[in-house]
């Protein structure tokens, strides 16, 4: 990487917001350099659904967001080798309450080109989630599915090879000022500079992060084994209407809670909803749970696995299939805030999405930044 020319943009992580960063100014025509600790992809970026999500998302910002940044996905995915195993959304509903909730998600701007399919309409179109409990499910078409794990390292080769995007990895950077960066490779110079670190609290701007109430998110997740049956949509339980923003911000979905605090108790105080995706070679990953520290523990809890497979088993009315892997993440978690975007000095951006929904909402979010520091539209 050539040290004698600043760069018009530095990025600190290579996540999925950093690669939105970089690609939304590399789009400008501008010199971008992405700077990383990590020899490859390890963080939240990896370890999460691949499921970018919109429907469900908090209303206003975070929702514009989401839709954007799906859309940004469908442009660049053929481009840059990453398939779409599967499109859309079935929110599997098994209880008046969440019927409710549904009809009135419907009555709002969220609700575009969503329907509600009943019973019926499930056995027809969706018979894998077809279960003799199910009330009604909410389909949804806006959602798309990428598995993390390859989708990452192929958007930042792509960024590299048709952008020019510069990559510096297993470098930490130890400090950031106005136009530069030290780092343990010697300074790297830039007219911008976007700090996006991920779940990382204290190497950089430790006191501005601070000062937002963030902390940390683990979360479990679950790889199983070819079920035998396709699926037409990532799917979810009707536990999610109780975490997600865009549902559980509506007045109608008070009675729901109620509801679930009585029949659910441990799935709500483990934060466990249910998420279930396809790969390419059949098997599902499914999650998650929620708990909150500082400094989370990286041990995965037995108990919290089985309630992630109970709910499986209930909304898919089968036994859960084998468990291939099992595994942590952590992101960044702030309790009023979806995302922080600081100005720590100027030129410089501290950008974090703080509600573990970086690949659904970060590349509206770099536009967003390129667009703060370069000035011009947003698309």
């Amino acid at each position: 990487m050539p040290a004698n020319r600043p760069f018009d943009l530095a990025v600190v992580g290579a996540g999925v917001v950093g690669l939105a960063c970089a690609l939304a100014a590399a789009k400008r025509g501008k010199r971008v350099v992405v700077i990383d600790r990590d020899a490859q992809a390890n963080g939240a970026s990896v370890r999460n659904f691949g499921f970018i999500t919109v429907t469900g998302q908090a209303r206003g910002d975070m929702w514009v967001r989401a839709g954007r940044s799906a859309d940004v996905w469908a442009e660049i995915a053929a481009e840059a080798g990453i398939p779409v195993l599967h499109r859309g959304l079935l929110l599997a509903a098994r209880r008046p309450e969440s019927v409710a909730v549904l009809e009135a998600f419907l009555r709002t701007e969220m609700g575009a080109e969503c329907r509600l399919l009943d019973a019926e309409d499930v056995q027809r179109n969706h018979a894998e989630a077809a279960t003799p409990e199910l009330l009604a499910a909410l389909w949804s078409p806006h959602e798309l599915r990428v598995e993390s794990r390859e989708a990452i390292p192929r958007l930042a080769a792509w960024l590299e090879a048709r952008h020019g995007v510069s990559f510096l990895r297993e470098t930490a950077v130890l400090a950031v000022e106005t136009s530069k960066l030290v780092t343990t490779r010697g300074e790297i110079e830039a007219e911008a500079i976007a700090v996006c670190p991920g779940d990382d609290l204290v190497s950089l701007f430790a006191d501005r992060i601070a000062a937002h109430g963030v902390t940390r998110c683990k979360l479990q997740m679950l790889r199983l084994a070819d079920p035998g049956f396709r699926l037409s949509a990532g799917v979810m339980s009707d536990l999610g209407l109780a975490r997600y923003a865009g549902y559980a911000a509506l007045p109608e979905a008070e009675a729901l809670r109620g509801r679930l605090e009585i029949e659910q108790p441990e799935h709500l105080k483990n934060g466990v909803h249910l998420i279930a995706v396809q790969s390419g070679d059949g098997s599902l990953v499914v999650g998650d749970s929620h708990h909150y520290a500082a400094t989370p523990d990286p041990f995965a809890c037995e108990a919290v696995d089985g309630l992630i497979l109970d709910e499986f088993e209930t909304v898919f009315g089968r036994k859960a299939p084998r468990v291939l892997e099992r595994w942590t993440g952590t992101y960044a978690s702030a309790p009023d805030r979806t995302v922080v975007i600081d100005t720590p000095a100027p030129g410089v951006r501290l950008v974090m999405v703080t509600t573990g929904a970086g690949a659904s909402t970060g590349f509206a979010l770099g536009e967003e930044v390129a667009a703060d520091l370069f000035g011009g539209a947003r698309p």
